[in-house]
């Protein structure tokens, strides 16, 4: 029996799939219905703190949304795992990219978690500048707030509350939310519950459904198309805007939604695109579950019209990949009720196959390296490196936001490169002798070999740098970009995987060379992570995050989402906890990095290499007695 510390957590027992429902919630649109959506935070043992853990999809115009998009948790039996389940009304104007955390929550949540001695409830009417109306200043009301019993500290809350919902108009926006543990789903009747949301005074916010189920092991992704003939006509000006809903059975008799087709308008022949689903989603690895697909017929108010179904199941649908099927699309209603009935049109799989859902450990295994390069900001508005009040100042008690970010996500990604040598550059500073500005020169000041010895390295290369040069600008992040993309472009064998980590304090001055470099990089094996560190606003490094618009440059678009950009501040223990920040900021910044690989190498159809043969231990001689 293991009697270590509390940080140490035993292996998941599984991996629990959440889907997630919400019936009767408020409407909060004037001429249409809310567009829902639920945020998923999981709770921290140590800390208590709340983090967001993921996101559904918006669904437009119903106040009774079933989502698509999971949650994937690991279920650990032994422990109380708390979730909470927020759901907002998503404007199209919305930028939902942000963690909610970024909008109201963060003055909600930090004056929690900064002061502590939150425990007073207290609902305010609070007149927001930033709510202007046409009547002057618009009152707005705010969620109950928890400010503490003491006095001094409560001013502060309320000054960190207001600072976090200049964003969002939390009356608009809120929907309601529920707390529960994971083992209350699990532990469900058919491992489903229903709760009812609160948090909006004075309101009744509906409910949330959630049901639990056990993912298996089954790695194998189904490809499909399908089209339709003869459909019923739904529309009076048209004819149908023919859309699939696919739904796999649960042992209790009842469907869990699986995925949506895109809608095809004004037809009642539609041809859907081709979509790939993890066999899992569809039928959890059980080849005989019933799997049920629904026709609509799409409206704009999100009251859709059914048009009929039929069930099929895994098994069946892969006998497609040798000939066409093709399934009675039937209405029960009507069959009920006129005599001469036949169907609502057919429904016919044109194709059909199946392919393995290869992993970043795979990869990994099989010998694909990550190789780290480090690009940071020596210009002046970094401030003086002998002043406190610095950027780069070096403290002998603590750590710069530099070298904190520089160490945070250096020392995970060190693990996957084989050699510990990885390039690092300075960009924005006057070289000496001559005062040459760079926007690219080797911390280790050699030309030919910008390589260091590890993470110690470059921290050392680094701190030896800011005694040398001298702080300038302006600030360019191209030249450091292609210098990576050259390299990234010599090796696409799936061999190599290129991550450029930029530190950066500043409003970037070559935007348009920016863009063109990431566009360029796109189509190579690279992934660009980009840390703000300081009190700037950074609004063109979320422009360079493509998760909201992808990048674009003279009408190319970048071919994948290679960008992940983050302020270093969201990650900042309160507490002055280095150690933590810096987990905090290499969990987030890192997360990305195995989907990015894994969609490079899904567009080159590169597979895994075989993992090497291991040599096995030459077994001792026997000791002699």
């Amino acid at each position: 029996m293991s009697l270590g510390g509390a940080s140490e957590r035993s292996v998941p027992a599984t991996k629990i799939e959440i889907t997630v429902s919400c019936r009767n919630l408020l409407d909060l649109d004037t001429f249409s219905k809310s567009d829902p959506m639920v945020v998923l935070y999981t709770q921290s043992r140590a800390s208590q703190e709340w983090r967001e853990f993921g996101r559904t999809e918006v669904i437009d115009n119903t106040l009774n949304p079933d989502f698509v998009r999971k949650f994937v948790l690991d279920y650990f039996f032994e422990e109380k795992q708390n979730l909470r389940f927020d759901v907002y009304n998503v404007d199209s104007k919305t930028n939902i990219s942000k963690p909610v955390s970024k909008h109201f929550l963060e003055g909600w949540r930090s004056a929690q978690e900064v002061l502590g001695c939150v425990k007073r409830p207290l609902e305010l009417l609070v007149t927001l500048d930033q709510t202007p109306s046409s009547s002057g200043l618009q009152p707005t009301l705010l969620l109950p707030l928890l400010l503490p019993e003491c006095p001094a500290c409560a001013p502060h809350s309320l000054f960190l509350f207001l600072l976090g919902c200049h964003c969002w108009d939390l009356q608009k926006d809120f929907l309601g939310q529920a707390f529960l543990a994971l083992g209350e789903v699990i532990g469900g009747q058919g491992s489903r519950v229903e709760r009812t949301l609160t948090g909006v005074p004075g309101k009744k916010c509906g409910t949330i459904l959630l049901t639990a189920e056990e993912l298996s092991n089954c790695r194998d992704i189904a490809t499909m198309q399908l089209c339709a003939n003869k459909l019923d006509k739904k529309d009076f000006f048209g004819k149908s805007d023919p859309f699939l809903v696919f739904y796999r059975s649960n042992e209790d008799g009842t469907f869990t939604i699986c995925h949506k087709t895109e809608v095809v308008k004004n037809t009642l022949n539609p041809v859907w695109q081709p979509f790939s689903i993890p066999v899992r989603a569809l039928c959890n690895g059980d080849y005989d579950r019933t799997v049920k697909i629904d026709v609509y017929d799409w409206d704009r108010d999100g009251s859709h019209d059914f048009i009929g179904e039929f069930t099929t199941s895994y098994r069946e649908l892969s006998k497609a990949q040798n000939q066409f099927t093709v399934y009675e699309v039937l209405n029960p209603r009507k069959k009920c009720k006129k005599k001469k009935y036949v169907n609502s049109g057919t429904v016919t799989l044109l194709s059909f196959s199946v392919d393995s859902e290869f992993t970043f450990v795979d990869y990994i295994k099989g010998g694909t390296q990550l190789n780290f390069t480090v690009a940071i900001d020596f210009t002046a508005s970094n401030g003086n490196p002998l002043q406190p009040t610095s950027l780069h100042y070096m403290s002998p008690y603590q750590l710069s936001a530099y070298a904190m970010a520089l160490k945070a996500v250096g020392e995970i990604i060190q693990d996957y490169d084989s050699d510990k040598l990885f390039p690092a550059y300075g960009f924005g500073a006057k070289l000496p002798p001559e005062g040459r500005i760079s926007h690219q020169f080797p911390l280790n000041n050699n030309d030919e070999d910008p390589n260091c010895a590890g993470i110690e390295g470059v921290l050392e290369s680094y701190f030896q740098s800011l005694r040398t040069v001298q702080l300038y600008g302006p600030t360019y992040f191209a030249p450091v970009i292609n210098q990576v993309a050259r390299a990234a472009a010599k090796i696409s064998d799936g061999s190599q995987y290129y991550v450029l980590l930029i530190i950066t304090d500043g409003v970037i001055s070559d935007m348009t060379q920016t863009k063109e470099a990431i566009v360029s990089a796109s189509s190579l094996p690279m992934s660009i992570i980009i840390v703000g560190v300081g009190p700037a606003m950074f609004e063109a490094m979320e422009e360079l995050d493509g998760d909201d618009v992808r990048v674009s440059s003279r009408g190319r678009y970048a071919e994948r989402d290679i960008v992940q950009f983050v302020p270093f501040r969201d990650y900042v223990d309160r507490s002055g906890n280095q150690v933590l920040s810096m987990a905090r900021l290499a969990k987030d910044v890192l997360a990305e990095i195995p989907e990015q690989l894994l969609s490079y190498m899904r567009t080159r159809d590169i597979q895994p290499r075989p993992p090497p043969p291991v040599n096995p231990s030459p077994t001792p001689a026997p000791e002699q007695p």
